[in-house]
């Protein structure tokens, strides 16, 4: 399979793949395996962090595709994320040190805060060490993940590249996505599939009949034309081909407006950003 993923550019002039590889609780035996498995299949993108507890096997995948000719290093979008126990000035470097070190490849394309735990009162002091790694070449591109405006309204200078959220059909984060989007700064959804919770649902059988694609590809193909980057995961080499064909399929407007109405705003899968990491 070849790499038929469409980019987005981000705010910096970089370009993302719009479909990535999730490594959220893969150990890191399972990460070296599924990593090389996903660039084999074609894959460009793969999203990590330090809280996963993986990047060292994230790393040895991509030095052993980029050894075996798979690939080299700039063909490839690696994302990473620093956790909030390394929050601060005096920290964060050495938590992203850390990171680029489990990795071992050069540098990272994306670094971005994990959380933002305002009560720790840290997370602005952390996004400015990541853009003095970036100055220094440790990372192409600087953002966030769980950030909503109240955190972005405080980060000042230059803004984020990149947004990670929580967005699944039933809890699309409409809001928070429109937000980015005047802000300028490019939308990533984590847990995109909602964990499979809609797979067998009636509307999005029928949509996915209609589209010809599966459950998985068009409900990953309606966060995709929203202009969301998606990053599935998945441990098996035949979901992670089917994923990465949502690139293939087009929805009509009837059929998108179709997903949206799945929405109920009930089935939040993760913490508050507002409240998380509290003690």
């Amino acid at each position: 399979m070849t790499n038929n993923s469409p980019k987005i550019t981000l705010n910096d002039g970089y370009e993302i793949p719009q479909i990535g590889l999730g490594t959220y609780k893969m150990d890191e035996a399972t990460a070296r395996r599924c990593v090389r498995e996903a660039i084999d299949l074609g894959y460009r993108h793969i999203d990590t962090a330090a809280f996963y507890k993986n990047e060292r096997g994230v790393g040895q995948a991509i030095k052993e595709a980029i050894k075996d000719g798979v690939v080299e290093r700039e063909d490839l979008y690696v994302t990473t994320k620093i956790w909030h126990n390394y929050h601060g000035e005096e920290l964060a470097r050495g938590g992203a040190t850390a990171s680029l070190e489990r990795l071992d490849i050069g540098y990272v394309d994306l670094f971005l805060v994990h959380w933002p735990v305002p009560s720790l009162g840290k997370f602005v002091e952390t996004f400015e060490v990541l853009k003095e790694l970036r100055s220094e070449g440790a990372t192409n591109s600087v953002g966030v993940a769980n950030f909503y405006p109240e955190v972005l309204d405080a980060l000042p200078g230059s803004l984020p590249a990149l947004n990670q959220i929580e967005s699944h059909p039933q809890y699309p984060n409409n809001d928070q996505i429109a937000d980015d989007n005047a802000r300028g700064i490019a939308t990533a959804a984590w847990a995109p599939l909602g964990r499979g919770q809609l797979f067998e649902d009636d509307v999005v059988k029928r949509v996915a009949e209609e589209a010809g694609g599966t459950p998985a590809q068009v409900v990953l193909r309606w966060q995709m034309q929203r202009g969301l980057v998606v990053i599935p995961k998945s441990e098996s080499k035949e979901r992670m081909a089917e994923n990465l064909g949502a690139a293939d399929i087009v929805l009509d407007d009837s059929q998108m407006a179709a997903i949206d109405g799945l929405a109920d705003g009930s089935a939040q899968i993760g913490g508050d950003p507002r409240h998380f990491g509290e003690e």
